[in-house]
């Protein structure tokens, strides 16, 4: 079986120096690019899975990557970057970065987004009709949503809320993404309609709405939605 491919962008040869190992040990095949010119042509021809992206490159900034590489490809693209401003998050985010780890960060943490990311790649070719999670199944195509095999009376926006955040499972969906695609572009500033929805929500499909397991905050950025091994 052919090592799952990682594409590192960083111009710190420390941050070289440490993943290549780290990443080889956990199974994985690295490719190193130092500038985001070098990331874009490893992108396009070296074929990764996954592509670990620092923001502050010496030829562009690293955002301009992701908008490059989001115009031709949905390679899983993660953040890794010293940058903790919320907007900067954000920012990449909307252009289409699938998650944001910040620096100094722990190698057991990026390996599970790693995962997380190669699993979203997989139900991007396959079927993403159904999804079950700690005992809550959705099913996008009879438009029914399950917990502990009792239907959930969920209201359209809660449905169109909790599915949008399914679809992008363990991937960060910002709080714009997020009212721009559920209640229109008009409403992508109303953070109030959001934490109103999220928190009925969560009273419907979590186990206990005060220690929320299945969809998790981001501080700042948005919404997670989770898949826990059933």
């Amino acid at each position: 079986m052919t090592a799952e491919r990682i594409l590192v962008v960083d111009d710190e040869p420390q941050i070289q120096r440490f993943l290549r190992p780290a990443l080889g040990a956990a199974g994985y095949e690295v490719v190193e690019a130092m500038t985001g010119g070098e990331a874009i042509k490893a992108a396009a021809t070296s074929a990764p899975d996954v592509i670990i992206l620092d923001l502050g490159l010496p030829d562009m900034d690293g955002k301009d990557v992701v908008a490059n590489i989001r115009a031709w490809s949905q390679l899983p693209i993660i953040i890794l970057s010293a940058r903790d401003r919320e907007s900067e998050k954000i920012a990449a985010l909307d252009l289409g970065a699938d998650d944001y780890i910040e620096k100094p960060f722990a190698i057991g943490e990026l390996t599970a987004r790693i995962r997380a990311a190669l699993r979203h790649r997989v139900q991007m070719h396959g079927s993403q009709a159904q999804l079950s999670t700690d005992g809550l199944s959705i099913d996008m195509i009879k438009r029914t949503v399950i917990r502990d095999g009792e239907p959930l009376r969920l209201t359209p926006k809660e449905y169109d809320l909790l599915v949008m955040l399914a679809r992008h499972a363990d991937r960060v969906v910002t709080h714009k993404t997020l009212l721009t695609s559920v209640w229109g572009v008009a409403h992508g500033e109303d953070l109030h309609y959001l934490r109103v929805f999220i928190g009925q929500l969560r009273g419907k499909i979590e186990r206990d709405p005060a220690d929320p397991k299945i969809i998790r905050t981001e501080p700042g950025v948005g919404y997670r939605f989770v898949r826990h091994d059933d």
